[in-house]
């Protein structure tokens, strides 16, 4: 069975469908999925999303586009939610200096105080991170963490190997399926087993031969099968071992 380590199902481009196609996960072979905050409302959502299904988690936290936002007050509501018994990490949170939603001083200063949060609250941390490898290093380097993913990784080799070697997992999502890919194959190939993670990033970024399509987490098995290619292994053994770690990560019994 697939773990999914990071969608976004409360997103409105699943309003129609939502409850089917959720139901459909298990006869998908999907036994769990982590849903992620981006901002308070989206962060509230994956809360009732896991109160209202069993093989759902939840994650809160607030994406870079939306720093320009946050206030003290943000942090303690984010506190208030992380108590909930299906609330297994912070994010996602990071940097994005690509669209540049909020000014990178202010995406810096929050997402540094939610990894202090993070830590705090002995929860991992989702991390974004896009044209900003630097400064998303920096931040992760001056901060303990319980654990974090790389989420959606896009970098390079010498980027993953530091994450990997500050305790981080490295998660992959559609990209690494695209024809145009790059350095991913090759990160595919040498993470090490145990920190190793799927995910789609539902409903952005659908895997090949799904492309430019609505993406869910019935296309992660698309995502294990490419790293099994890569890596010379069974997709059932991708499939095991990433769902083992995201339930050693995320302490989910």
């Amino acid at each position: 069975m697939l773990f999914d380590s990071h969608a976004h199902f409360d997103d409105e481009r699943f309003d129609d469908d939502r409850h089917q196609l959720l139901c459909s996960m298990a006869e998908n072979g999907v036994s769990n999925i982590v849903n992620i905050g981006a901002d308070l409302q989206s962060s509230r959502n994956s809360v009732l999303l896991a109160e209202a299904y069993d093989f759902i988690y939840a994650a809160v936290g607030v994406h870079p586009h939306d720093a320009k936002d946050m206030t003290e007050d943000t942090i303690s509501e984010l506190k208030k939610l992380s108590a909930h018994q299906k609330v297994v990490a912070i994010g996602e949170i990071g940097l994005d200096y690509y669209y540049d939603n909020s000014p990178r001083e202010t995406q810096g200063y929050w997402f540094d105080r939610q990894m202090k949060l993070a830590y705090e609250l002995n929860l991992p941390v989702i991390i974004h991170s896009r044209d900003a490898t630097e400064d998303t290093i920096a931040i992760c380097k001056a901060n303990k963490i319980h654990g974090g993913i790389i989420h959606c990784y896009s970098g390079s080799v010498e980027s993953a190997k530091i994450y990997l070697d500050m305790g981080y997992h490295i998660s992959f999502a559609g990209p690494v399926t695209f024809k145009n890919a790059r350095a991913l194959p090759e990160v595919a190939k040498i993470v090490p087993e145990d920190r190793l993670l799927i995910e789609t990033d539902s409903p952005y970024m659908a895997p090949e031969p799904h492309r430019g399509k609505r993406n869910s987490s019935i296309y992660v098995r698309h995502v294990a099968e490419k790293i099994a290619e890569l890596r010379g292994v069974s997709t059932e053994h991708i499939a095991k071992i990433t769902s083992d770690n995201a339930k050693a990560l995320f302490n989910i019994k």
